[in-house]
């Protein structure tokens, strides 16, 4: 099954859908990430905070997969934001994940009370320029931080990594960074199990018509909407399931009856006050 690739801002293409292991156990994610690399994921998704950087490596390392074929992400946390620090958490990153490179890092959150995003942004700048992350971007990141960094700085960020789902898709947001080139990936595609999305029967109904899981509607939702998706699960059965989602389409009728769940339904932190 070939996962559709999405072009960045800076020329380096993106699969649509990878692997999230926000919250995958340490002891868990070496072999979660080299069962869904065995079924053909190719893009995997981490952050320093995840605490699973150095298993994510092993798991790369034992797959025999050329590096050239895979999509790694890792994060910058709030914490190590600042021109001293951010140069070194990078390089801290790349050890654990023992490689050379990776294909994107993120600023992890804002942070705006700290006002250290834009220094921070400039040496993810220099890192670009190095070859060592070769695309750079943010994560949680609202229309005003995009917009300071646009006035402040020289690079416009490839990615927003955002929190979007069918309660809180923000529509703000997203056409903010798609006016200018910003590429939107979703975390936590699925709200994160704190609703009942996947009992909705707005939901159901159109699973069932297409003879697919509720979970692959709304995955399928997000692909057609352009969205880059990185769903989490430690299960095989459901690593299968979220990477089977290429075989139908969704109807105008049918994409519009999901849009239509739009609640402002945040479940995780507010990128103006998380720190």
């Amino acid at each position: 099954m070939t996962v559709p690739l999405i072009r960045l801002n800076d020329g380096a293409s993106i699969p649509q859908l990878g692997l999230g292991v926000f919250r995958v156990d340490a002891g868990e994610t070496e072999r979660v990430v080299s069962e869904a690399l065995e079924i053909g994921y190719r893009h995997i998704d981490t952050a320093k905070i995840y605490g699973n950087e150095e298993e994510v490596g092993r798991a790369i390392a034992a797959s025999g997969i050329p590096r050239d074929e895979l999509y790694i992400t890792t994060k910058l946390y709030n914490d190590d934001q600042g021109r001293a620090t951010a140069r070194d958490a990078f390089e801290r990153s790349l050890d654990r994940l023992d490689l050379e490179r990776v294909d994107l890092y993120l600023i992890h959150w804002p942070c705006p009370a700290r006002d250290l995003y834009v220094e921070t942004w400039r040496v993810l700048e220099q890192l670009q320029q190095s070859g060592r992350a070769t695309s750079i971007g943010v994560s949680n990141f609202l229309e005003a931080h995009l917009q300071r960094l646009l006035d402040e700085t020289d690079v416009v960020p490839a990615i927003d990594q955002i929190e979007l789902h069918p309660y809180h898709q923000q529509p703000s947001v997203t056409a903010f960074a798609r006016a200018h080139g910003i590429a939107i990936e979703s975390w936590g595609p699925l709200g994160q199990g704190k609703y009942p999305l996947l009992e909705l029967p707005e939901i159901v109904s159109i699973a069932r018509a297409h003879g697919k899981s509720p979970a692959q509607v709304v995955l399928r939702w997000h692909i057609q909407q352009g969205t880059i998706v990185f769903p989490k699960s430690t299960r095989r059965e459901r690593l299968v399931e979220n990477f089977d989602v290429f075989d139908f389409e969704l109807s105008v009728e049918e994409q519009a009856a999901i849009t239509g769940l739009e609640r402002g339904g945040r479940v995780g932190g507010d990128p103006n006050t998380a720190s």
